[in-house]
């Protein structure tokens, strides 16, 4: 909602305001008649009178503005009602922003293709570089969670310590996960898939010896299907630092981000969601 001002201008004075915010209009407003101030302080008092009105307009507005971030990331980290750990984190940043945050569900490369193109404001858990091919995407510098690329089997004797070992076994990942559909090549098959309620059921029914997931999000999505026998292999194929990314028509809103993430990592915030959010889905750390 647009938050409305009214005040006071000397008789024949047009003002003409930009306000500094978004879904800012254009203010042209010309006075009734009314005295003519007698001396430059009383000049000075409705010029302040102006300056002030406006600056409370543009508050207000911030203030309810709510922007629209996506995520194809799972518990803990996303769920449907924005309890996870990574909801909550860039929840409550925004909320000392001033701001209100809403977080939609999406396909991984959906996702990122809403942001790209400023249907949503923004998307989050992702690793560094997604702005070299989605030149509309802005990172936040500070991080917001790590993931570790864990390899899941059934089988055991499969032994996995590098990206080139998963060459000879049939795999399956997330669409979308740029880290391994960049890393990953040259394997016996490479199925892709929407999303985990997909991905861990291929290895299940064996139609698949491997799949590359986040260590956390796969155990609790195997312990939501009640599977046994599936492994994590350790240590992960890699441990990657994941962040939030911002349209580039939110440029403005990066430096306060970045600067109220690190915040809440220096007053423990971070931390004590993070541990919150794995206590209530009975993940380990």
């Amino acid at each position: 909602m647009m938050a409305s001002t009214s005040f006071f201008i000397p008789k024949g004075m047009t003002l003409g305001v930009h306000l500094p915010f978004s879904g800012a209009v254009a203010i042209a407003a010309t006075a009734p008649a009314i005295a003519k101030p007698r001396n430059f302080k009383q000049y000075l008092v409705i010029i302040l009178t102006i300056v002030l009105s406006i600056a409370a307009a543009a508050d207000i507005s911030n203030a309810s503005q709510t922007l629209i971030f996506n995520t194809s990331n799972a518990p803990p980290n996303s769920t449907d009602t924005a309890t996870g750990s990574c909801d909550r984190i860039l929840t409550e940043a925004f909320r000392r922003l001033g701001m209100n945050l809403k977080i939609v569900q999406l396909p991984s490369e959906r996702a990122l293709q809403n942001a790209n193109q400023g249907i949503d404001d923004g998307n989050f858990v992702r690793v560094e570089g997604m702005e070299k091919m989605y030149p509309n995407l802005i990172r936040v510098p500070e991080a917001i969670t790590t993931l570790e690329f864990t390899a899941f089997t059934k089988n055991d004797s499969i032994r996995i310590t590098n990206w080139e070992s998963l060459v000879p076994y049939r795999v399956a990942i997330v669409n979308g996960w740029k880290i391994l559909e960049n890393n990953i090549v040259g394997v016996k098959s490479l199925t892709k898939v929407r999303d985990e309620h997909v991905l861990f059921p291929l290895l299940l029914t064996g139609k698949v010896d491997i799949v590359v997931y986040d260590r956390r999000q796969g155990e609790y999505a195997l312990k939501q299907l009640g599977a046994e026998g599936v492994r994590a292999l350790q240590p992960p194929l890699i441990v990657k630092p994941m962040y939030p990314y911002l349209n580039k028509r939110h440029a403005d809103l990066v430096p306060k981000l970045d600067q109220i993430l690190k915040a809440m990592k220096k007053d423990g915030t971070v931390k004590r969601i993070v541990t919150e959010t794995l206590h209530t889905f009975s993940i380990q750390e």
